[in-house]
């Protein structure tokens, strides 16, 4: 905390104390740099100043302006708690870390951040930041991806917690994390903790925080139907419990790896989309996009079609193709859409 200054790390929620504000930063956060996710609180905060105009808003409405921010499943959960805090809790904000827990995408940490910012509550936050200092400090072996390693951390951050003024203890060691011990490059020779951190005196800063598993990322290949018919193109919207559910997207066949377009035109999917009179207009260059646990291999075929054809009892729909930026897409389609030009491999 001697060290801690808020001018060195400004950002618009560190003097907040509006729990909703509070909670909006953090969600927006999980899995999100600060420079990237500033934007995007701006404009949830600009279209929705309170819980309750965001619990009223059409579900279509929150993932477009959440598109291009990923984890899509956290703007679903934050309608969600919208609507439970504005309907249920009749606007009241939970004040409890217990209560706050309750709230559909809100873990621990999240918990802890809100009970104390917003209220002042003795909660100590653990997050990437603090497992990677206290770690390093005390020369902690215990994997963070561990139960062990979890409860050792807790009840550590929990006995140096500064009870009497939580809020800013924990955002000084969350500024601590992001600007002097770093995950890459930190600054061990300005650090205050230098001439007791375990890492650094025994040059070991690289391997903590200790992780027992890896992430496998298993790879899928998606080909997308761009069917045109007379300046109107199909869409859906993704339901089943996949990645970016509840986004838009074209007809989709997916596949066992990169198949020739003759393959895919054989497809019996295929033909249930475009019928026998089909003409292709261009097609794509595969589109590598790399999430957490999967990484998606992805190629557009378009199509001009004499009739569009669909399943009615699927969330489908037929849109002006200059309607499209009207909807919430994944990264990968968005890419193709604003900038087609990239990977097209024939006119």
């Amino acid at each position: 905390m001697e060290w801690y200054n808020p001018e060195d790390r400004p950002m618009p929620w560190k003097s907040e104390t509006n729990p909703y504000l509070i909670w909006l930063s953090e969600i927006i956060l999980q899995q999100t740099r600060v420079e990237q996710g500033l934007p995007y609180y701006n404009r949830f905060k600009n279209n929705y100043p309170t819980v309750k105009d965001l619990a009223d808003a059409p579900e279509d409405e929150i993932m477009k302006l959440w598109e291009g921010l990923g984890y899509y499943s956290r703007a679903k959960n934050l309608h969600l708690s919208a609507k439970y805090i504005a309907y249920q809790l009749n606007n009241v904000f939970p004040e409890n870390y217990k209560d706050i827990l309750k709230l559909k995408g809100v873990g621990p940490y999240t918990a802890s951040a809100i009970a104390s910012f917003a209220f002042g509550k003795p909660c100590a936050v653990v997050d990437g930041n603090v497992y990677r200092i206290l770690s390093r400090i005390f020369g902690i072996y215990d994997p963070i991806d561990t139960g062990i390693g979890k409860k050792r951390f807790e009840a550590l951050s929990k006995e140096l917690l500064d009870k009497e003024n939580p809020a800013e203890y924990n955002q000084a060691i969350l500024d601590f994390g992001a600007i002097q011990c770093k995950p890459k490059l930190p600054l061990c020779e300005t650090c205050p903790f230098s001439n007791r951190c375990h890492a650094f005196q025994n040059h070991q800063i690289d391997l903590f925080p200790v992780k027992s598993k890896k992430i496998i990322r298993k790879t899928r290949y998606f080909n997308y139907l761009v069917l045109n018919n007379n300046n109107h193109v199909l869409i859906r919207k993704r339901a089943k419990n996949d990645i970016w559910k509840n986004l838009y997207e074209f007809p989709l066949i997916e596949s066992n790896g990169l198949i020739p377009l003759e393959a895919l035109f054989e497809d019996p999917d295929f033909y249930s989309f475009s019928g026998n009179n089909y003409k292709v207009v261009q097609f794509s260059k595969p589109i590598v996009q790399n999430l957490t646990h999967q990484k998606i291999i992805s190629r557009f075929v378009e199509l001009e079609v004499e009739n569009i054809v669909f399943n009615k009892n699927e969330s489908f729909k037929i849109i002006p193709r200059n309607e499209l930026c009207n909807y919430a897409f994944s990264k990968n389609i968005d890419w193709y859409l604003k900038d087609n030009s990239l990977y097209l491999e024939i006119a």
